[in-house]
């Protein structure tokens, strides 16, 4: 039970500290190459042109596997308009556990491994999750959240970025 109230008053605290934190400044999004469950390799930079939604997860997060869904709709919403959507799982994130997720819940996006926390250091030293980044089609990360997302919000940010020119 301390354990539960532990993680509860840290993620109180996390989204006091998120609601009173000033305006995101877009920056860059580093340059990392994802290997996917199917073994494709994509470099983030290849996606460039695009609307890049990147969320870290992982499969013993119940708050990722809580939002898995609203993510698979705001794919399914947007994919037809220059989106792509990749899910990176931690580094701690047995590989066999991933792929079975990813196939079970028949994810139709792209989903990474991120086996040494390459991505997870690369993107903030990141440590929670679930952690989801917007990537306008320039390439600069326009959105950051960690816990799950207002999707109001997430959309209004995908559809502003779609709606950019290059």
């Amino acid at each position: 039970m301390p354990a539960r109230l532990f993680a509860a008053t840290a993620w109180a605290i996390l989204a006091l500290l998120t609601a009173c934190a000033p305006a995101f400044e877009k920056k860059p999004a580093p340059a990392v190459t994802f290997q996917t469950v199917k073994g494709e390799t994509i470099p983030l930079a290849s996606l460039r042109g695009k609307v890049v939604l990147v969320n870290f997860w992982a499969t013993d997060c119940r708050i990722c596997l809580k939002e898995m869904p609203q993510l698979v709709e705001t794919h399914k919403k947007y994919q037809t308009r220059s989106f792509e959507t990749v899910a990176v799982a931690m580094w701690h994130d047995p590989p066999v556990r991933v792929v079975g997720y990813a196939e079970k819940n028949a994810l139709p996006f792209k989903v990474a491994f991120d086996p040494v926390g390459e991505h997870a250091k690369a993107f903030g030293d990141l440590t929670l999750t679930p952690t989801t980044f917007v990537i306008d089609k320039r390439g600069d990360i326009v959105y950051r959240v960690v816990g799950e997302p207002d999707f109001k919000k997430l959309h209004r940010t995908v559809e502003r970025a779609l709606g950019e020119a290059v």
